[in-house]
């Protein structure tokens, strides 16, 4: 079975549209569950992105090329067809997908999985060469890269976790970084605690960190510098706006499907309002874990479960039964600072109405803490002070946080109370892991244990 395909089929079992981290993983796990199904996947783009992978090919990575998803090695090997094409419409009265280059063909069942576009504001001067997002295409990422090359002076707009970190790498290769951002950095993802943290970092580091709202960008033909409101006129050969994203749900939107404010609307098994129509991924609207309201979070580790969850369930509903509610798990990576966080954080669950129980704890991640690559680690808790059970986890410090928020993300999702946190076994080795007597997640729990004397 050829992969891309020129000539293809009439109809399939299966179409998956966009082969992303979100689409392909539907596309594999759909095939793993049901061998003897066609499965096609339709992109408009010939090269895909790692999505996490982006902010680092201006920096660590060397290229642009060093950051590509080998999607379509991964779709040959599991015998799925590829179509690079673009859907312009979808037809579900008669169930079939039509495409720019001039294709009609028919589903039992598609999957939208069109991923999001970045927000580029209107502010006067936005037209100026120079002024640029980060989006996940190839060829603009390529563009981007080699305009690097040519400037010195660059301001990023932001103040979320991707435009921290392209301010991270693109410092790394000697460029003078401004940051502009109107709140507190990390605003929505961690508390006041945490993002001060990684903001003294980035200071020390040597990037810009300006605190102040854009008025308006200025130069002739290409921008030349960008107006403050309290900090006047700074220099910029380049603007980098990092701002959020919007789903592509375009086509849900021309076909009918229920679409609310943050993408397309679906029940727990990815289904949309169309039964054999299913939205993963950035263009379908998740919802929290906990409140159940509309998230905006967009985070590929949501888009890969999602798909699993989707691919698994396609045509037979029985095979995977799971909330697919968001946890809101991600970490990062920058100035040397790693930053995790899953669930409610305690700005969060105040203001949604929980009461809230918190526990803290602090130590080196190795034991002793003098052995080479020990970092401090910083753990906050956020417990529900009726029932016990954690709503949320902050971690900061060296990469062992990558692996530990995911612990504390599968507590979440388990509903694990202080006292089963608190009684976990965990296996520790001097070089790997912190010590067992003064292990963080179990210090952290001890110490909400203490509180709820009081409660």
């Amino acid at each position: 079975m050829k992969t891309q395909v020129t000539d293809v089929k009439s109809k399939y079992d299966a179409i998956i549209i966009g082969k992303s981290a979100g689409g392909l993983t539907a596309a594999t796990a759909a095939k793993k569950m049901y061998p003897e199904k066609d499965i096609l996947v339709i992109d408009k783009e010939k090269i895909s992105m790692i999505p996490c992978g982006i902010p680092y090919i201006f920096g660590t990575l060397e290229s642009v090329d060093d950051d590509i998803l080998p999607a379509e090695k991964v779709l040959n090997g599991a015998g799925i067809d590829l179509l690079i094409d673009e859907v312009t419409e979808i037809g579900l009265d008669c169930k079939t997908v039509f495409t720019k280059g001039g294709n009609a063909i028919a589903f039992d069942k598609l999957i939208l999985a069109t991923g999001s576009r970045p927000v580029f504001p209107q502010v006067k001067g936005c037209n100026l060469d120079n002024v640029l997002t980060v989006p996940k295409t190839y060829d603009y990422l390529k563009a981007m890269r080699k305009k690097l090359d040519e400037v010195d002076n660059i301001v990023i707009v932001g103040a979320g976790f991707i435009a921290l970190e392209v301010a991270d790498e693109i410092h790394k290769l000697g460029k003078n970084v401004t940051v502009l951002y109107r709140s507190r950095i990390l605003r929505k993802s961690f508390d006041p605690e945490f993002g001060d943290m990684l903001l003294e970092r980035l200071k020390e580091k040597g990037i810009r960190m300006i605190h102040d709202n854009l008025v308006e960008l200025r130069g002739s033909e290409r921008v030349t510098s960008v107006l403050l409101e309290k900090s006047g006129e700074i220099e910029a050969d380049m603007v980098i706006f990092s701002i959020g994203y919007r789903p592509n749900d375009d086509l849900a939107i021309k076909a009918g499907l229920d679409v609310g404010k943050n993408g397309i609307r679906t029940d727990e098994y990815m289904r949309t309002s169309h039964p054999d129509v299913l939205a993963i991924g950035d263009c379908a609207e998740p919802r929290d874990f906990f409140t159940s309201k509309a998230s905006g979070q967009m985070l590929a580790s949501t888009a890969t479960f999602e798909g699993r969850v989707a691919g698994a369930n396609l045509f037979n509903i029985k095979l995977v039964k799971e909330s697919k509610c968001n946890i809101g798990i991600y970490s990062t990576h920058i100035a040397g600072l790693t930053l995790g966080v899953a669930g409610l954080t305690e700005t969060v669950a105040c203001k949604e109405g929980f009461e809230i129980v918190i526990g803290e704890a602090s130590g080196p991640d190795r034991h002793p803490g003098k052995l080479e690559g020990a970092s401090n680690i910083k753990v906050k808790l956020i417990f529900s002070k009726d029932r016990g059970s954690i709503l949320g986890a902050e971690l900061a410090g060296g990469k062992s946080v990558g692996e530990m928020i995911n612990i504390m993300g599968l507590a979440i999702q388990k509903r694990l109370t202080a006292s089963e946190i608190y009684t976990v076994q965990f296996g520790t080795h001097p070089h790997l892991t912190a010590s067992p007597v003064g292990y963080q997640i179990i210090k952290a729990a001890e110490n909400a244990l203490t509180k709820f004397r009081y409660c």
